[in-house]
C-alpha cells in the first residue's frame, strides 16, 4: 500500500539561536551523580510549574527542577530517548502509548510532544533553551539514544522511510530468507553498522546533537547490537573505531547499555575504552546483599570497589562502571522492597511482560501495608541501598523519583502509561503527618505603644496516617515544650507543669497534639 500519506514530514527550521556563550559544564567522571528521568513524568505532577507547561522541555529546565537536582547533588541528567518516535499499532489498539519512546523514526529532530509550544519546529528552538538552562546551573544533559533498530521494525511495520529508501542497505536482514530481519533488540528493525552509508547516517545523527543542541553525552540503548556487523558481537567494530577516532564525538560522554536480546549479547566489561557501562551486575549483586543471599561477599566487594574484575584487563578505571539499583526498566527503589513478583497487569499482556528476575523482598508483606514493623524495616532497606550506591567506587545513577518514594504498584515495565503510574510524584502524597511551629517571637507587628508584640509559641503535630509517627522536636523558643492536649488520650489535657524532656514524641494514628512553650513574663 502507498505509505505517502502516512509518513513523517521534515520540517524546515531556523537554525539561529543565542546560545549566550554557553559552555559545557564537561563534568570530570570521578565527580559524575547521574540522574536517568524522563522528560514529560519529571514535571507532569510538579506543584510549582504551570499546568500549561507541565512534561515539556521548558518545564524541565524551570527553576524549581533545577533547585531540586542540585539539592541532590546532582551533576548530570539522563533523559530517556527525546528524538521523534511514533506509538505502536499494538500500543494503540490496547489504549495505550509508547511512553519511554524506545522507538525512534526521527533521527534528528526533537520530539514534538514535549514542546510548550505548537509551531512546527518550536520545539528545537525550545529544546536549546532546555540545555541553555541546565548548563547555566552546571548540569550536563545526556541522551538515551536508540540507533540499535528503528519504529519501522519487522516485516509486519510500517513503511515510513528506510524500508522505503533502500531496505537492505539499512536493515540486517536474514540470510536464508531476506523478507525477514534479524531481531536482537525484540522490536525487529536493526541497523545494519556494517553498511557505509547507514554508519554515516548514525554518525552524522550523533555529531548534530553535540554540535547544534550542546548535548553533553549520550547512553546508547541496547549498545551490544551496534556491534553486530554481521551476525556475533564484534568488540572491535567498525562504529567504535569511528566514534573513537570521531574530533566530536570522542569528547563527550559515550555511555553503554551493554547487552541486547541476541546471542552472545551480554558484554558488560566488554566495551573498549572511552565507553561507560551500565553495570548490571553491580544491581544484581547488591539486590541480593541486601535481600539476604548466601554467597554474596565475594562478588560485593568487587561491586563496592570498582569492579576490577570487569575493567582491569582492558585497563579500565572506575569511571568505566556506571553503579545502579533502579532504572526506568524494572521496579522503583521503593518497589524493590514492597513485592516479590511483578505486578504488570495493567499493560494488556496477562502479566508475561517484563522480567521475572528482580532481585526483590518484599520484607514479609507483598504491597502495601499498615504493618508497622514492616514499613520501617523498608524504609531502613532504602537507606541500605542508596548508601551503598553512593559509596561505591564508579559512577553512581539514580532513578528519578527514587528519592521521594515513587512507587508503580509492582509493575516493573510501565513503557506503555503515560500517566501517573510513570509520572514523577512531587507532593508526595503518601505523607501524612505535619509539624507546625508558630513562634510567638516572630510576630513582625507592635501593640499601640509601638512595642513588638511576643506571644506564647506553638508546635501543632499532625498524623493522619494509619501508623504512629515520631515527630523530632525543634528547639523550644522559650526553653521547654509543654504539652496541652493529645487526641489520643482519654483525658486529652495535661496539667500545667508537665514538660516534654526528650527530644521527640510519638503521636498515635489519626491524632493531633498540641505543644506551648509559654513567654517568660515579667511583673
Amino acid at each position: 500500500r502507498d505509505s505517502l500519506p502516512y509518513i513523517p514530514k521534515s520540517v524546515v527550521v531556523d537554525q539561529s539561536f543565542d546560545w549566550e556563550g554557553d559552555v559545557p559544564p564537561r563534568v570530570p567522571w570521578n565527580e559524575t551523580i547521574i540522574y536517568e528521568t524522563h522528560i514529560r513524568g519529571l514535571t507532569r505532577m510538579h506543584p510549582e510549574i504551570p499546568e500549561a507547561i507541565r512534561g515539556t522541555y521548558k518545564a524541565a529546565a524551570s527553576e524549581p527542577v533545577i533547585r531540586h537536582l542540585l539539592s541532590l547533588g546532582i551533576t548530570t541528567i539522563e533523559f530517556l530517548p527525546l528524538q521523534q518516535h511514533v506509538n505502536d499499532m499494538l500500543l494503540i489498539e490496547r489504549g495505550l502509548s509508547n511512553y519511554w519512546g524506545y522507538n525512534t523514526i526521527g533521527f534528528f529532530a526533537p520530539d514534538f510532544r514535549y514542546s510548550s509550544q505548537k509551531q512546527p519546529g518550536s520545539q528545537v528552538t525550545e529544546f536549546k533553551e532546555m540545555v541553555r538552562a541546565f548548563h547555566k546551573a552546571g548540569i550536563e544533559v545526556i541522551m538515551d539514544v536508540v540507533y540499535n533498530h528503528t519504529a519501522e521494525g519487522n516485516h509486519l511495520g510500517p513503511t515510513l522511510c528506510f524500508k522505503g529508501l533502500d531496505n537492505a542497505s539499512y536493515y540486517l536482514l536474514n540470510i536464508s530468507d531476506p523478507r525477514y530481519y534479524m531481531d536482537f533488540s525484540g522490536c525487529g528493525g536493526c541497523f545494519k553498522m556494517n553498511h557505509p552509508r547507514t554508519l554515516q547516517f548514525v554518525m552524522d545523527s550523533l555529531r548534530y546533537w553535540v554540535i547544534e543542541m550542546h548535548i553533553d553525552g549520550f547512553r546508547f540503548d541496547l549498545a551490544s547490537t551496534l556491534a553486530r556487523e554481521f551476525y556475533e558481537v564484534d568488540r572491535l567494530s567498525t562504529f567504535f573505531d569511528v566514534i573513537c577516532q570521531d574530533p566530536v564525538l570522542s569528547q563527550v560522554k559515550l555511555i553503554a547499555e551493554p547487552w541486547d536480546l541476541g546471542p552472545g549479547g551480554y558484554m558488560v566489561g566488554n566495551f573498549p575504552e572511552l565507553w561507560s557501562e551500565w553495570n548490571g551486575k553491580y544491581r544484581d549483586t547488591v539486590r541480593r546483599f541486601w535481600r539476604g543471599d548466601e554467597g554474596q561477599l565475594s562478588e560485593l566487594a568487587y561491586r563496592l570497589t570498582g569492579s576490577s574484575d570487569l575493567y582491569k584487563d582492558s585497563n579500565r578505571n572506575p569511571n568505566a562502571s556506571i553503579n545502579f539499583i533502579t532504572c526506568h526498566d524494572g521496579f522503583t527503589l521503593r518497589d524493590l522492597v514492597s513485592y516479590n513478583v511483578k505486578h504488570n497487569e495493567a499493560n494488556g499482556e496477562n502479566n508475561l511482560d517484563g522480567t521475572d528476575y528482580n532481585n526483590s523482598w518484599n520484607c514479609g508483606e507483598e504491597g502495601p501495608t499498615d504493618n508497622e514493623e514492616i514499613r520501617n524495616l523498608r524504609v531502613r532497606q532504602i537507606k541500605n541501598l542508596l548508601a551503598t550506591l553512593f559509596l561505591s567506587q564508579g559512577i553512581p545513577m539514580i532513578h528519578g523519583g527514587d528519592e521521594s518514594g515513587k512507587t508503580k504498584n509492582g509493575n516493573n515495565n510501565t513503557y506503555c502509561h503515560d500517566s501517573e503510574l510513570s509520572w514523577q510524584e512531587w507532593e508526595h502524597s503518601h505523607a501524612k503527618s505535619l509539624g507546625v511551629l508558630l513562634d510567638g517571637n516572630a510576630i513582625p507587628d507592635v501593640d499601640q505603644q509601638g512595642d513588638r508584640i511576643c506571644d506564647d509559641s506553638f508546635l501543632i503535630l499532625l498524623n493522619a496516617d494509619s501508623v504512629s509517627m515520631d515527630f523530632i522536636l525543634p528547639k523550644s523558643p522559650n526553653g521547654k515544650w509543654h504539652p496541652v492536649f493529645d487526641t489520643n488520650l482519654k483525658l486529652s489535657y495535661f496539667p500545667e507543669e508537665f514538660t516534654v524532656t526528650p527530644s521527640t514524641y510519638l503521636v498515635a494514628p489519626h491524632s493531633l497534639v498540641l505543644l506551648t512553650s509559654p513567654l517568660k513574663r515579667t511583673e
